[in-house]
Formats: structure tokens, sequence, C-alpha cells
């Protein structure tokens, strides 16, 4: 099972150092004669402009943002339906289960006809927008809120006059962090890698994300272009981008992957 999920990153990884011609004169998992990572990645960095720095920023944008905000609303959301009662509160949590297994795809064309009426189509907010609903984050932190926070310390700080606010920022809050960073880090892969939905709403290359510009270069490639000819010189772009795309998110999951372990588990554990 690791050789089966590490293999295609280390294909990634060698081939990214072949030239356009040893990628297909060269086995595939073994180094080509000249070793060209340095060249590869100053060719994806400065062509057209630069313009992968830019499809990096809007994904940084997208994704921080985005991700950022879904893990705050869940986080809120989650506590309000785990620790408070009202009205509606059991079917509102049936609509949140019944969200998570609508897939995100299905709501694609349904959103860009939406967002075509505000007028917000190629647009940031197009993307951003969608970001924020996490229906799984919001379950997860109800689940986890749950055991997490116990509800004698919230009537120990009702007792001592605190009020709901200053009780959720300065107790709540630290107790849920585990879980909120859970959230974030789920939010964030999903984030980083949307392709259908930007690929719907965005026509101008400039708010591209990394995944809808990779497979606009591709389309380059393989000659799906619309005028059917094949560039072979972008397939060591999109090789090398494709790698420098995903070193983020290893980087957020090592730093994050401590309080991931530590989410995971705490919900299966009796506070």
């Amino acid at each position: 099972m690791l050789g089966y999920a590490l293999l295609p990153l280390v294909w990634l990884l060698i081939s990214s150092t072949k030239s356009s011609s040893s990628l297909f004169d060269s086995f595939g998992l073994w180094f080509g004669k000249d070793f060209n990572l340095w060249t590869n990645i100053h060719e994806v960095l400065t062509y057209d402009d630069g313009i992968y720095i830019r499809w990096f920023g809007n994904t940084v944008l997208y994704s921080v943002v985005g991700a950022g905000g879904a893990a705050v609303i869940a986080t809120a959301g989650g506590y309000a339906l785990a620790k408070y009662e009202f009205r509606g509160r059991r079917l509102l949590s049936a609509s949140v289960l019944g969200a998570i297994t609508i897939p995100g795809t299905a709501l694609a064309v349904p959103t860009y006809l939406l967002f075509s009426k505000i007028g917000i189509v190629d647009t940031p907010w197009a993307v951003l927008i969608p970001a924020l609903a996490s229906p799984f984050g919001l379950y997860l932190m109800q689940i986890y809120a749950a055991e997490a926070v116990p509800d004698s310390m919230l009537e120990a700080a009702r007792i001592d006059g605190s009020g709901e606010l200053r009780t959720f920022f300065t107790i709540s809050l630290r107790l849920l962090a585990p879980g909120f960073v859970t959230v974030l880090l789920f939010a964030l892969v999903a984030t980083w890698n949307n392709y259908f939905l930007p690929l719907i709403v965005l026509s101008n290359p400039m708010w591209f994300p990394l995944t809808v510009g990779l497979n606009q270069w591709n389309s380059l490639a393989t000659g799906n272009a619309g005028s059917g000819a094949t560039t072979t010189g972008f397939y060591p772009l999109v090789i090398t981008g494709s790698l420098l795309a995903i070193i983020p998110l290893i980087i957020a999951f090592l730093f994050l992957q401590r309080y991931w372990q530590s989410g995971l588990a705490a919900g299966s554990v009796k506070q």
C-alpha cells in the first residue's frame, strides 16, 4: 500500500529532472542522461511572463482564505450544534449529514448559474464563496465538540458570570484547537486540489488556480487545446509544475500532522 501511494510521487520527482526528449527515451523510474531539474524549474517560473507564479498565488489565496474561513465556520457551527439546544437543531444536523452525501461536482453547474445571475463569475469570489462551505468539517466539529468540551466546564463558566462569546473564545476554542486544525487541513487539501468548479466559473487565465493552469499546459502538450498540434516541450513544464504544486501541501501536512492525529484520536476518547 505504501509503495502504491509513493510510486507516483517517485515517478514525478524523477521525471521532473528530465528534458523533453529524455522523458520518452529513458525508463520512467530512472534518471535521464542530463539533470534538468533546475532548468525545468526556471522555465516553469518564467514561461509566459511568470504565469505559473500568478497561478500559484491564486491557489494560495483560494486555499488560505477558503480553507481558513471554512474551518472557522465549521468550528463555530459544530460547537453550536453540539452544545446548544434550539428549535430545528435535529433537522439542521440531518441537513448537514445530507449535504455530505452530495458530491461537489453535482453542485458546480447550479453554482455557476447562481453566480452568473449575481455577476461574480470569472472573479475570485466564485471560487472563494463555495470553499467556505464544508459540511463534512461542520459534522466533524460537531462530533468533536460534543466530547472535547465538557458541559460541566461550560456551566461553571456561566455561574462565574462569563458570557457565551467569552466562554467560547477563552475556554472552548482552546479545547477545540486540535479539531480546528484537523478541519483546516482537510479543507486546505480539498481547496488546493479543487479543479472542476474553477474550470467552470473562471475563464480569465489570470485567475486560474494551479489545477486549471496545469491542465491548460497539458492540453497544449497533448494537442487538446483546439489546434490539434502537440507541443512536447510542455511535458517538462507540466511535470515540474505539478511537483512544485504539491510541495506546499507536503509542508502543511508535516507541520500540522501532530494536531491532525490528536484531532482524530480525541473524538474517540471519553472526556
